[in-house]
């Protein structure tokens, strides 16, 4: 199976010789185009790594927080059964196709990233199912019964979100493995869930225990 071009093109323009490989997720029905696990084995030039740095193909990996959210959802389907779900940062798109997958009615890939858009319209693809696709979560109505969010938090510019996801949806899910001071009155965490990065970053082990938080908007 060929990969997609327009994907395959962005990820040589980082990594000259690296290929999306269509792989499938230990404890999923689910595939998708990910890196290839020898290319990530290598030393990296400065020019790539400075390459890396400035454009980091998220959308190439399937993040820990992400294969926990898609296990989880086939485990619970009733979490997105019958549901309007936004899947925001969608990066790969895993989170939003395992919702389908389970049952979601609809589900709206959210990313900025053009690259992101592109290759959950493949993965997409690759699993049979349709998302629909969005690149400004607030021009998105309130319409919503869930918003789901895995691996986000990296980066704690985005913590803010967290006051703003219930404005478009009745509840939240969100999936972090980063943050170690997770704080917020909306938020309960239901579960720890256990995942690694694919292909495998060699990681801190810490960052395979994924938190599972739940929010849900008061009744007016």
């Amino acid at each position: 199976m060929k990969a997609p071009q327009p994907l395959q093109q962005a990820l040589s323009e980082l990594l000259g010789d690296a290929q999306l490989v269509a792989s499938e997720l230990p404890g999923t029905d689910l595939k998708l185009w990910l890196i290839d696990a020898d290319n990530m084995d290598r030393a990296f030039s400065p020019e790539e790594t400075r390459r890396i740095l400035n454009e980091p193909p998220y959308w190439s990996f399937c993040w820990a927080s992400g294969l926990a959210l898609a296990r989880f959802f086939a485990e619970f389907p009733e979490w997105v059964a019958g549901k309007r779900v936004l899947d925001f940062g969608a990066g790969s798109g895993v989170v939003g196709i395992a919702a389908l997958k389970a049952g979601a009615l609809e589900v709206v890939a959210c990313d900025l990233d053009p690259l992101a858009i592109a290759a959950c319209r493949a993965n997409a693809e690759l699993n049979n199912v349709q998302l629909s696709y969005s690149t400004d979560f607030f021009a998105e109505e309130d319409r919503f019964d869930l918003i789901v969010v895995a691996d986000v938090l990296y980066d704690r510019a985005n913590l803010p979100l967290l006051d703003h996801f219930l404005s478009r949806g009745r509840q939240a899910l969100v999936a972090d493995s980063r943050v170690r001071d997770f704080r917020h009155p909306a938020y309960q965490r239901l579960t720890m869930l256990e995942a690694h990065t694919l292909p495998d970053l060699a990681e801190p082990h810490e960052f395979r225990h994924v938190s599972l938080y739940h929010a849900q908007r008061n009744a007016a």
